[in-house]
């Protein structure tokens, strides 16, 4: 007789089992493309609001700042101020301190102009330069029509200057080709035109007025003083109004 012997069944393989996946730390999101776009449009803002700030400053000081001619010194009108007009039978002389890049000037040009066609008899018409600091073409513009006047061109350079500011005036770039045009098509000789726009005294003499102007009190443009005396204004009728009263009528 056969004895089975029992069988032993081998043990299961014991199968390690799967860890848990090691915990991660929370990962860093990206931000939204749109909050980063807005992230840099305000720090655009935020240096821009900077320039603007300094540029600001430097034009408050340099308005407030001493003026090179001493005030007892500054002259309203001087011998070699430009006259856009001589009134034959002078009752007043009216003096506007202007910057052709200046708005509010472009605003006032039409009533200067109206006011010498119905009092040109009367009133002698004085125009100097106040380009102001903050405006890129100012000074380029006021060059220009001193440059001009060297060859007898003042009036007409002036008036393009206020007829076309809306297509060069607040560019932050020179429009000193721009002014070579209006000289051209005025028809003016442009080497010479050439030669006194790069001519340091022409520069010194727009200058001048500033400096003289700034003397005087002015601070803004455009200023005007009738027969010596600063004119306030809010509007163009002010001006016409006061000419008014000192002609008389």
């Amino acid at each position: 007789m056969t004895t089975k012997r029992p069988t032993t069944r081998p043990a299961a393989a014991k199968t390690p089992s799967a860890k848990p996946p090691a915990a991660k730390g929370p990962s860093a999101k990206k931000p939204p493309a749109g909050r980063r776009l807005t992230s840099r449009r305000l720090l655009q803002l935020v240096l821009l609001a900077g320039v603007l700030g300094l540029v600001v400053l430097l034009v408050v000081f340099i308005l407030t700042s001493r003026p090179e001619t001493p005030a007892g010194d500054a002259q309203v009108v001087r011998e070699d101020s430009h006259v856009l007009n001589q009134a034959p039978d002078e009752k007043a002389v009216l003096v506007e301190f202007l910057d052709f890049e200046c708005e509010v000037c472009r605003a006032y040009y039409p009533t200067v102009e109206e006011l010498r066609q119905e009092h040109g008899d009367d009133l002698t018409l004085v125009l100097r330069y106040f380009p102001i600091p903050g405006h890129t073409n100012s000074t380029n513009a006021a060059v220009a029509v001193e440059a001009a006047a060297a060859q007898g061109q003042l009036e007409p350079m002036y008036q393009r200057m206020y007829e076309t500011q809306a297509e060069w005036g607040e560019a932050q770039e020179s429009r000193a080709d721009v002014f070579r045009g209006f000289a051209q098509e005025l028809g003016l000789d442009m080497a010479a035109f050439d030669a006194a726009v790069a001519d340091p005294a022409t520069t010194e003499r727009v200058r001048r007025d500033f400096d003289e102007g700034r003397a005087l009190g002015v601070s803004g443009t455009p200023t005007f003083f009738l027969d010596g005396e600063k004119v306030e204004t809010q509007s163009p009728a002010d001006l016409v109004d006061a000419v008014r009263g000192a002609l008389g009528d």
